[in-house]
């Protein structure tokens, strides 16, 4: 079955951003977020493992378990965006692995997804929205995991995307409040992903490289952390390396350093860079971080790579990852949560 790289329409020209540098900028959702975390179920009741309070990845809740039988949580989570390449079939693989990933960062298995598609009925034809919805099918099926239904609206601008509901062993999470001074820190995919795409928006060249990394699913990486007896993890998205990091170091009251020569970037990145193609949710992320980081002598470019803010990037692991780059470590607290060196 053919894709649509044959019809002309370009998908990202139909966006005002593209993939996960259009979330809302850290700062500003944190101001939004700030005093839910307290709302909600009475205090008394233990059963949410992870919720609002450390910003994780996911939402984790214990089920009850008959007795005798292993518990169980149930993670669930939602990620969807604007068109992050102009194939609409990739689109849908790179936004539902996207969002199989936050479940993969908790340590869970995904079990079923619903989609969460927004159409402008009158200006694209919809048989790229099925395009869109085959690429989220086909992950999801090579995920084992179960697309349900989903909901649709009518809205000026395409977007697209899953909730996911999956399940773990409570006993066995990756959160990112677990992270502990001497562990290293691993990078499961590398970096340079919003700059590649913010370059394919802008010119039209498709870069394969990024696509591939893109529809790659985390699972074998969550389970590589999970095997490795890791318990601190969460994924690379669109608060870039330093955003996640500098969360993950506070969530766990720690500093991380980062050794900034052995970060991987995919190849054409730092051209990308050179050339200009930065968007704005990256800048975005780095004047959020700045307050937090002792940037060293790291250059400009470096700075806007590490804050590139990605899509469906890999997963930054407290622990060693076989056949995964070691970056950096944590250490005990510091002046700085994130020390680059």
């Amino acid at each position: 079955m053919t894709t649509t790289r044959e019809t002309p329409v370009r998908l990202t020209q139909f966006a005002h951003g593209g993939g996960c540098a259009c979330k809302i900028p850290p700062g500003e959702l944190e101001d939004v977020l700030g005093g839910l975390a307290r709302h909600g179920v009475s205090p008394a009741d233990t059963s949410l493992l992870v919720g609002l309070a450390t910003g994780d990845d996911a939402a984790v809740v214990t089920l009850p378990a008959p007795d005798g039988a292993p518990a169980r949580a149930v993670v669930s989570t939602a990620d969807f965006f604007t068109p992050v390449v102009d194939d609409a079939y990739d689109w849908g693989r790179i936004a539902a692995a996207n969002a199989l990933s936050d479940v993969y960062a908790m340590g869970g298995r995904p079990l079923v997804a619903v989609n969460l598609l927004a159409w402008p009925r009158d200006v694209l034809p919809f048989d790229l929205a099925r395009e869109v919805l085959r690429g989220g099918l086909d992950v999801a099926t090579e995920a084992g995991c179960h697309v349900g239904g989903g909901h649709s609206v009518d809205d000026p601008e395409p977007k697209y995307g899953m909730a996911v509901t999956g399940v773990a062993d409570p006993e066995r999470l990756l959160r990112n409040d677990t992270g502990r001074p001497g562990l290293s820190l691993s990078l499961t995919k590398p970096l340079g992903l919003g700059v590649l795409n913010n370059r394919h928006k802008a010119t039209g060249e498709r870069f394969e490289q990024a696509v591939a990394t893109m529809v790659a699913l985390n699972r074998d990486a969550s389970a590589a952390a999970l095997d490795a007896g890791a318990t601190c993890a969460t994924d690379v998205t669109g608060f870039g390396l330093l955003g996640h990091l500098h969360k993950l170091a506070r969530a766990s009251g720690v500093t991380a350093v980062v050794d900034t020569a052995a970060v991987p970037y995919l190849d054409g990145a730092r051209e990308a860079v050179r050339d200009g193609y930065v968007s704005g949710g990256t800048r975005r992320n780095l004047d959020w971080v700045a307050p937090f980081t002792d940037f060293g002598d790291a250059d400009a470019d470096t700075r806007l790579l590490l804050a590139d803010a990605q899509t469906s990037g890999g997963l930054l692991v407290a622990g060693e990852v076989p056949g995964a780059p070691v970056i950096g470590e944590l250490v005990p607290k510091g002046a700085h949560s994130v020390v680059l060196g």
